[in-house]
């Protein structure tokens, strides 16, 4: 054993190729690579190189089996040296060829491959150890296929090994017996193994995972790779004679370098975007409105309940006499605080104007359909509530009342297979509609179980009417911008932001950007982010007048409430449009119509919706017109889809929400 360890202390110190000092080369190359560094222009960006250069070293750890006996013609051992293992330097320069982001590459490695080692101790049979060790070492060629299953730095390679013998060296140490320590010790013996195969065809598998060492701001781009690889015996028996083969498995690290291209970022091209604002010659501030207000034949109930809710208004039995509906709407218009609270204060009278009606016209009969999701057993306990409250109250005789359940209202607004907003839907099927065949009951020329009840007139102030706003076109914006937004500038330099916005028309009260000011020049700026998060600004000016009408002036508004069926609905009042509406627009006289949706669905279906449902109303009303010969009037059409901004009437209740899906005409005479 003694014969051993000298030995290996030897080899450490002999002047073979083990002793490149790999480490320096490595210190050597990152040294350069923080030189260069400096040097870089950090604001060019360059593409991941696609050719490396670079130098690969590690370890090799080889395994020996088989049968060694005979090493050369001049030393046979008495025994036979069979297992055995090693550690072997790896160093070789490299090519790789992969461009960026691929799966497959190529990779070429020629180096020193060194498959030293030490055979296991061997007792001959004097009882002496004899030990086997060799510096067997190669040139190697290894090309190989470079695969990334993932596009990734992560990669797995392969392919054949071609070796060149370089060094068939060997040390044979015979110890001393044990038993007789004195003995003097035999000298070691070196040379060459004969049978010796100059060539070597064998194959490798492997994997590596590329590590950057420097950005793509700069042209040179280094890359450190550890990598570990398995060689097979197969086709790495050394010796032409016996049976002594070698698994290697090499661990080592592989610094590369390439150069990539430079990457042109075209300028950034403005996006194509036609910014114009219209602002009306005369802003009115307010206006005196007549307003047919139509009912809806629904009382909306709260889920799990089957009492009339209690933001319905509900009268004692000596309170019937003094009620009158024409007084519901003067009260309303009185005090309308908040946006839709006029309106919603008349139709939560519904059930009291229904009784009143009914006493006024002893021979209307009605048949109150109550749904619920919970089936029509609860459907009738709900239209029960309402025909007690009528029979009590106001003494309508029962007979006159008839009561059925069903699952669902003839026009459901749930429906099958929908997953959103379901709450919403639900509530707004959880209803008694009340039927009748009356006409003294039902609005104008509608029929039939869906027909709305005759609606309400009043007269009120309309605060921002509708002509009073202020378009903002930004055609192209929804394609160009991720969002834009709106900055108003007086003269007075006070500045007010409004948006963000997505879509490509937006409608602005005048009285939001004038306040109080009775005429002004202003600048609107319009600040967009395109989605590659460039911002783009475009100006232009506006003139605005705030302008009172007179008191005297009276616009005129009508209302279309729609169901979620649109074409039926348009169906049902083509008639109403044709020979009410359009018969009470005056001479010159402004027609503003603008469409409206509740919040259920898609915000960009929605705008789409209301601006179809107000187009169509448009049409019925210009082809009316045409037919009697008239071409003096003024058509403007807004679609607003969900925009709470500007909806009419609020969403927290069902009955909020049926009233939003509307198309209203604001009837407007010409100005003096």
């Amino acid at each position: 054993m003694k014969a051993k360890i000298n030995y290996k202390q030897e080899l450490c110190m002999t002047g073979t190729p083990n002793n490149l000092s790999f480490k320096s080369l490595l210190l050597l190359t990152l040294f350069w690579l923080n030189v260069q560094r400096p040097v870089q222009a950090q604001e060019i960006k360059y593409t991941k190189p696609s050719w490396f250069f670079g130098v690969a070293g590690g370890a090799n750890f080889n395994f020996y089996r088989g049968s060694t006996h005979q090493l050369n013609s001049s030393l046979t051992p008495a025994v036979t040296f069979h297992d055995g293992d090693g550690v072997g330097l790896y160093l070789a320069p490299l090519i790789e060829f992969h461009k960026p982001d691929t799966r497959w590459g190529f990779m070429f490695q020629a180096g020193y491959d060194s498959r030293k080692g030490s055979f296991d101790q061997k007792i001959t049979p004097c009882d002496c150890p004899a030990d086997l060790s060799t510096d067997l070492s190669y040139i190697t060629v290894e090309p190989s296929i470079r695969f990334a299953p993932f596009k990734s730095n992560l990669y797995l390679y392969g392919g054949p090994r071609l070796a060149f013998n370089m060094d068939k060296s060997f040390t044979y140490a015979l110890g001393v017996n044990p038993a007789f320590p004195n003995q003097e010790v035999a000298s070691e013996v070196e040379g060459d193994f004969d049978a010796i195969d100059q060539t070597l065809i064998s194959m490798q598998i492997g994997a590596g995972y590329d590590i950057p060492l420097s950005s793509q701001n700069h042209k040179t781009q280094f890359v450190l790779s550890p990598f570990i690889a398995f060689q097979p015996y197969y086709g790495q028996n050394p010796r032409s004679v016996e049976t002594w083969n070698i698994t290697t498995v090499r661990a080592g690290v592989a610094l590369k370098f390439g150069q990539g291209s430079e990457i042109v970022v075209p300028e950034a091209v403005e996006p194509q975007v036609q910014f114009s604002v219209y602002a009306p010659k005369n802003i009115p501030g307010e206006r005196n409105v007549r307003e047919t207000f139509p009912l809806r034949n629904y009382v909306f109930y709260d889920l799990g309940s089957n009492e009339i809710p209690t933001r319905y208004k509900l009268l004692r039995k000596e309170d019937v006499k003094d009620f009158n509906e024409d007084q519901v709407g003067i009260t309303a218009s009185v005090n309308p605080s908040g946006r839709s609270a006029r309106q919603m204060t008349v139709y939560y009278n519904v059930i009291n104007i229904l009784g009143s009606r009914m006493v006024k016209d002893p021979s209307s009969s009605i048949t109150l359909v109550g749904s619920s999701e919970k089936g029509s057993e609860d459907g009738v306990l709900m239209a029960e509530s309402i025909k007690t409250y009528l029979v009590n109250v106001f003494g309508i005789n029962a007979t006159r009342i008839n009561i059925k359940g069903q699952l669902k209202p003839n026009i459901p607004s749930e429906q099958p297979g929908g997953k959103k907003e379901l709450v919403l839907l639900r509530e707004g099927d959880r209803r008694v509609s009340i039927e009748s065949n009356s006409p003294q009951l039902l609005m104008e020329f509608q029929s039939g179980p869906d027909a709305p009840l005759k609606p309400l007139e009043f007269v009120a102030v309309q605060e921002a009417p509708i002509d009073s706003y202020v378009t903002i076109d930004a055609v192209g914006a929804s394609e160009a911008y991720s969002s834009w937004s709106l900055q108003t500038t007086g003269s007075d330099g006070q500045v007010k932001p409004f948006g963000p916005y997505t879509q490509e028309k937006v409608s602005i009260a005048g009285k939001d950007i004038m306040g109080t000011r009775p005429e002004g020049d202003y600048k609107v700026k319009l600040i967009g982010q395109t989605k590659s998060g460039l911002i783009v600004e475009k100006e232009t000016t506006a003139h605005m007048v705030l302008w009172t009408p007179s008191k005297t002036e009276e616009g005129l508004r009508y209302s279309i409430i729609f169901e979620f069926n649109k074409s039926k609905a348009i169906a049902m009042y083509e008639k109403y449009l044709t020979e009410v509406v359009t018969t009470k627009i005056p001479k010159d006289g402004v027609v503003v119509i603008h469409g409206h949706t509740d919040i259920i669905g898609e915000e960009s279906y929605n705008l789409n919706l209301s601006l179809d449902r107000a187009n169509e109303v448009k049409s019925i009303i210009e082809k009316a017109l045409l037919d009697t010969g008239r071409k003096d009037v003024t058509f403007e059409v807004h679609g607003f889809g969900e925009d709470e901004n500007v909806s009419p009437f609020e969403n927290k209740f069902p009955e909020e929400r049926f009233y939003n899906r509307t198309v209203i005409i604001d009837i407007i005479p010409a100005r003096k």
